[in-house]
């Protein structure tokens, strides 16, 4: 244990998480079929990132500005929790919680008070994430969040990314959304999903994020012929984002999320743009995404 990670450990699985974003920085299992490979992208030189936690917003907002009682706050693509130092609550074998706070720095950007909490949790050999958010202020909280972990594509050397496919638990037949300069085009797509099945390659992402708005899943497998396989479910998330770097890189994100950028013609009120959140004083909005290996 130190001050900037912790490391869970249950039943042959390890997690590490760091006190900087509360970003799990890594997952491995010992158990048999995964050979204690790691599944969590180690922030190489393509994306130097691992599994940012997305708030207050997801995507980008137009000319990179919140917008709240007419004044405009600079607000980057994904938001500043990512960014931020998180405080260590609960630490032990196989749980770990983190807590971020408004502060001056987050309020010069975003002019709310809030609190954000992050469970990790081992269950069996489940990781399963809680994200809370809390309105302490006495006015609407608006707000987004999101997950975005990247998973190394492929899982085991020697298999073709071609190899690997998406099924969802649920037929996905609504069309998809993709991204101009960050922000959502006005018209949805064809989706390249057919029945449950999403087959994987890079030329999917030559149009950048592959955004299913109208999610029907709760759940969706990673998985090819051989080698370990990964779910990812998600409760309280009601979009989800596919994503791997334009041009080809050696990992593949699977998002639940709750919001999404902001439509290329809006321009308003951060409260007013479509897919956010709207927490009450006093109240807490609690979501939860949990990955398995299989």
């Amino acid at each position: 244990m130190s001050g900037e990670r912790h490391t869970l450990r249950s039943g042959g699985i390890e997690a590490i998480i760091k006190a900087h974003g509360a970003e799990l920085c890594s997952l491995k299992d010992a158990r048999g079929i995964g050979q204690g490979i790691e599944l969590i992208w180690q922030a190489g030189t393509a994306w130097p990132r691992h599994a940012p936690l997305l708030f207050p917003i997801v995507g980008r907002l137009k000319n990179d500005q919140l917008r709240h009682r007419g004044t405009a706050y600079p607000m980057t693509q994904h938001g500043f929790a990512r960014d931020q130092l998180f405080e260590w609550g609960e630490r032990d074998a196989a749980a770990c919680s983190l807590t971020l706070r408004d502060s001056a720095v987050t309020r010069a950007h975003y002019p709310f008070v809030f609190r954000l909490a992050v469970t990790y949790r081992l269950r069996g050999a489940d990781l399963d994430v809680t994200l809370a958010i809390a309105n302490t202020g006495d006015e609407m909280l608006p707000a987004s969040i999101g997950a975005h972990p990247a998973f190394n594509w492929p899982l085991v050397e020697g298999l073709a990314k071609e190899s690997y496919r998406l099924t969802f638990s649920d037929q996905e037949p609504e069309p998809i959304r993709r991204l101009k300069d960050g922000l959502m085009r006005a018209k949805a797509e064809p989706s390249p999903i057919r029945g449950k099945t999403l087959a994987l390659s890079e030329r999917l992402f030559d149009d950048d994020a592959i955004i299913l708005e109208r999610l029907a899943s709760r759940s969706v497998r990673l998985d090819a012929d051989r080698g370990p396989s990964l779910d990812v479910s998600w409760i309280g998330f009601r979009e989800l984002g596919i994503w791997s770097k334009p041009g080809g890189a050696p990992f593949l994100c699977i998002e639940p999320w709750r919001g999404f950028a902001s439509p290329s013609d809006f321009d308003g009120e951060f409260a007013d743009k479509p897919g956010v959140m709207q927490i009450a004083p006093g109240a807490s909005q609690v979501l939860n995404y949990r990955i398995g290996i299989r």
